[in-house]
C-alpha cells in the first residue's frame, strides 16, 4: 500500500471519531508518552505517532509494531491537554492499517477469526456459553424461555468461557438470585460485544457484532442490562447507541451499589485488609469511582486502604486491547504493568486486591507468580468479595 493511500485510509477512519479535529491541535508536549505504561518499550510513543503521521511516515510506525504495544488504558487521552482522541482514533486507525496490510500479531489474528466464526475469542462453541449455569445450585433463567425479565445479565466472553472469570460470573449470578433480582441470560444467543475488536482496528467485525447483538436484544423484553465486563459496558453505553441501542446499562459495581441497602442486611464481618484497583474502563474511561468503594467500605470490620495510584491515576492491568498481544508485549517490555500493580497492592498492606473487570483477575494472578507474591496476596472481583461477606 502506498503512503498516500495509507494516510487517506488513516484519516478517513479517524474522521469517524468525535473531536477528531483535535488531532491537529497536538502541541507535542509529551504528556501522553510520559503517562503510557508501555512507554519504555515502544519506539513510537503516542506523541511520536502523531508527529510521524503528520510527517507522512506512518509506514515506519506500522513497521515498528509500536501501535500494538497499547492496552487502550485511556490514560494518554485523559491527560492530553489538547484532548487528542489517541485511544479511540489514532491507535485503532493505525491497527486497522496493519490488518489491511495483512500483518497483525498471530494471537490477535486468531482471536479475531474466532470471534467472527464462533462469537468468542476462545474457539468455543456458542452452545457452551452457558455451561457455567450447570455449576450453580439454582436455576439461571434463559431469555429464550422466560421472554421477559427486569435484568438481562450479559456475561461477556471471558465471564462465560475463561475458567477463572467464570467464578466471577457465578458469584454475581448468585448475588442476584439471593437478593431476588428478576434476571435472565441470553445463553447461546449471546455473542462477543466487540469492544476489544473495535479498539484493535477491526471495525467491520465490531459493526457486525453490534448489529447482531441489538437484533437479539430486540427479541426480548427487559428494563436494563447488567454486566461485569467493563469493555462490554463501555461499548454498550458509548458505541451501541450509534446503532440505535438505547436501554439502560449498569456495570456490576453500579448494580451492587444500587442494591447496597439490601446487601448490608446480609453482610457478615470480614477480617481482611483490602485495596481496590480502578479498572481502566470502569474508572478512568467511565468515571465509576465511588460506587465500588462505598460497597467495600460497607462490609463490617473490613479495613480498606488506597494504593498511591488510584482513581483516574490508577495503573492499567495491561489487559484491555492488549489481552491478545501477549507475545508482542513480552518481547518489548521487561516488567508488565500487572506486576507493578500487585507489588503496589502488597506494599500498602493489603491481603486482597479487589478488582471490577474480569480481565484484571487473570492478569493479576499471573503477575503474582512472577513477583513471588503468590500466597501473600489474593485477587478478588468485587462480586466475589460481596458474596464472601454474605456467606461469612
Amino acid at each position: 500500500m502506498e503512503i498516500e493511500e495509507m494516510l487517506e485510509n488513516l484519516f478517513k477512519r479517524m474522521e469517524e471519531v468525535p473531536d477528531y479535529e483535535k488531532f491537529f491541535q497536538c502541541i507535542q508536549c509529551g504528556v501522553c508518552g510520559g503517562s503510557c505504561p508501555y512507554s519504555t518499550g515502544t519506539v513510537f510513543t503516542p506523541r511520536r505517532m502523531v508527529l510521524a503521521i503528520r510527517a507522512g511516515i506512518v509506514n515506519e510506525v506500522i513497521e515498528s509494531f509500536s501501535h500494538w504495544l497499547c492496552s487502550s488504558c485511556f490514560t494518554c487521552s485523559l491527560r492530553c491537554p489538547s484532548r487528542v482522541p489517541i485511544t479511540d482514533a489514532v491507535i485503532p486507525a493505525l491497527r486497522e492499517l496493519s490488518l489491511l496490510q495483512g500483518n497483525p500479531p498471530e494471537e490477535l489474528a486468531s482471536a479475531l477469526i474466532s470471534i467472527a466464526r464462533y462469537g468468542n475469542p476462545f474457539k468455543k462453541s456458542p452452545r457452551k456459553r452457558d455451561d457455567w449455569t450447570k455449576e450453580v445450585e439454582f436455576e439461571v433463567p434463559l431469555m429464550a424461555k422466560k421472554k421477559s425479565a427486569e435484568v438481562m445479565f450479559l456475561t461477556g466472553c471471558y465471564g462465560a468461557y475463561h475458567s477463572r472469570c467464570r467464578k466471577i460470573t457465578k458469584s454475581l449470578a448468585k448475588i442476584m438470585h439471593m437478593i431476588g433480582t428478576d434476571f435472565a441470560i441470553l445463553g447461546n444467543e449471546e455473542r462477543c460485544i466487540g469492544d476489544l475488536a473495535r479498539l484493535n482496528g477491526e471495525f467491520g467485525l465490531f459493526e457486525e457484532l453490534a448489529e447482531k447483538n441489538i437484533r437479539t436484544f430486540s427479541k426480548y423484553s427487559f428494563s436494563k442490562i447488567v454486566t461485569h465486563d467493563a469493555h462490554a459496558y463501555n461499548a454498550l453505553i458509548r458505541e451501541y447507541t450509534k446503532f440505535g441501542f438505547g436501554k439502560e446499562v449498569l456495570h456490576h459495581t453500579q448494580f451492587l451499589h444500587k442494591n447496597l441497602e439490601r446487601l448490608k442486611e446480609m453482610f457478615n464481618s470480614l477480617d481482611y485488609t483490602v485495596t481496590y484497583h480502578d479498572s481502566c474502563y470502569v474508572g478512568r474511561r467511565n468515571g465509576i469511582y465511588e460506587e465500588p468503594r462505598e460497597v467495600i467500605r460497607s462490609i463490617p470490620k473490613l479495613k480498606f486502604v488506597e494504593m498511591k495510584r488510584n482513581r483516574e491515576n490508577a495503573l492499567c492491568c495491561g489487559g484491555g486491547s492488549g489481552i491478545w498481544l501477549d507475545s508482542v508485549i513480552k518481547e518489548r517490555v521487561k516488567y508488565r504493568p500487572a506486576e507493578s500493580r500487585v507489588k503496589e497492592a502488597f506494599s500498602v498492606g493489603a491481603d486482597i486486591l479487589v478488582t471490577a473487570c474480569p480481565l484484571d483477575v487473570p492478569m493479576f494472578e499471573d503477575a503474582l507468580k512472577v513477583t513471588d507474591l503468590e500466597g501473600k496476596l489474593e485477587i478478588m472481583d468485587i462480586s466475589e468479595l460481596v458474596l464472601n461477606a454474605i456467606e461469612g
